[in-house]
């Protein structure tokens, strides 16, 4: 199947100005990109899509991705814990949102049930329900009680020998990336944001067993040694790092080839943004969240001006929160950390690309055909990535997930 989508301007997803051109998709994957507004005209192509100025962009990559937090914008649970079948129901129909929304790629960070998102990430793979190109997580792994609430389990005890066992059991299971909960985490205990969970013994293992393993390991990480420990680990991302010091600052910098660095904004302005019933009190979560986006003001500029891979992704899928929001972040990139539009779609896009390891993220001859139509310009107002309905067309390995209103037949 060839497929040429021409009269659009594309934003290739490498930052440089949207330019007017045609890209001819051959199969799944891109074929020829051209500019020009007659670019490709006489192509040969099954199907003809008319963007009718529209921009073509890659598709976006969500990079801490919940499936299984089950709110989302068509359904919210006021309960986090719910039945695991009730749980595999809101994962897949979270998948199917992302993908509404215009993530045709995922990183997990992390599920709420055992072997719910490699069982999802196997029938999205094999077309048998919609959704992003899932890298699969396991529970996210935190020891008992140090947290306070069960946002985790330790499957296999404590100690170096006992992570080596989880690591061979994620891969046995078919995971791809392991969560490890290194910090606390003040928004539900305050004051724990710096306690650690894990010995340097515990995480030397962990990061030697995965990459015997080939894991990569997933980092909630708050403070500076929480940071150094999930770096030294050899960490494909670390989440938050808030409160990170001037050292685990260069750490991170020195370690920018080969992590990647998400702040998870999302979750800290909707908290800011939430008005709970009279029976819920979030003071404790929203004094965290104002205390986190002021330092945050601060680090991850500092980290960008460094040449840190800084990814979009804000633990969505909190009832205050819901998946299906998830493209507010390149609007927080742009409001609370000084990032241009094509700045903060660069972060959605290509960088996210280079997290997953796979050719997504740019428009590009060559890579994967998950492309985006969108009905305007994201790169004069991202917020209207946050529409819907302004994308005209979801590609995904050059199948039509969405098409536009009209074709026409080559």
């Amino acid at each position: 199947m060839r497929t040429l989508i021409r009269n659009i301007r594309i934003f290739d997803g490498s930052g440089s100005t949207p330019y007017p051109g045609a890209v001819l998709v051959d199969g799944e994957r891109i074929a020829e990109v051209a500019a020009g507004a007659d670019a490709l005209a006489g192509t040969s192509a099954d199907l003809t899509i008319d963007g009718k100025g529209g921009t073509l962009m890659p598709g976006m990559v969500e990079s801490h991705a919940h499936l299984t937090w089950g709110s989302s914008v068509e359904k919210i649970y006021h309960q986090f814990i719910l039945p695991p079948e009730e749980l595999e129901v809101a994962a897949t129909r979270n998948a199917r949102v992302l993908l509404d929304h215009g993530f045709t790629s995922a990183w997990s960070a992390g599920a709420l049930g055992d072997g719910i998102e490699v069982r999802l990430a196997a029938a999205i793979a094999r077309g048998e329900t919609p959704g992003p190109r899932l890298v699969p997580s396991t529970l996210e792994r935190s020891p008992e009680g140090a947290e306070g609430v069960e946002t985790g389990d330790v499957f296999n005890g404590r100690g170096p020998d006992a992570m080596r066992s989880f690591m061979a059991y994620c891969k046995a299971q078919g995971v791809q990336s392991v969560k490890l909960v290194i910090s606390g985490e003040d928004a539900l205990k305050p004051g724990s944001s710096g306690d650690i969970n894990y010995t340097d013994a515990e995480m030397q293992a962990a990061g030697e067993a995965a990459r015997e393993q080939g894991l990569a390991i997933a980092t909630h990480a708050y403070s500076p040694r929480a940071i150094r420990m999930a770096i030294d680990a050899g960490a494909r991302i670390v989440y938050h790092a808030s409160y990170a010091d001037a050292d685990a600052l260069e750490a991170m910098v020195a370690a920018k080839g080969r992590t990647f660095y998400a702040p998870g904004c999302g979750v800290s302005v909707a908290a800011l943004e939430a008005s709970p019933p009279p029976h819920i009190d979030m003071s404790h979560m929203k004094a965290s969240a104002a205390e986190r986006m002021e330092l945050e003001g601060k680090l991850v500029p500092a980290l960008k001006a460094r040449g840190v891979r800084i990814l979009i992704g804000g633990d969505y899928g909190f009832p205050f929160n819901p998946n299906g929001r998830n493209a507010r972040d390149l609007e927080h990139f742009v409001q609370y950390f000084g990032y241009t539009p094509a700045e903060a779609l660069v972060a959605a896009t290509r960088l996210g690309g280079e997290l997953m390891g796979i050719d997504v993220g740019q428009v590009k001859p060559g890579y994967l055909a998950d492309l985006l139509l969108v009905d305007g310009d994201p790169v004069q107002d991202v917020a209207i990535l946050q529409d819907k309905d302004r994308l005209a067309m979801i590609m995904q390995g050059g199948a039509l997930y969405k098409a536009p209103a009209a074709q026409a037949g080559a």
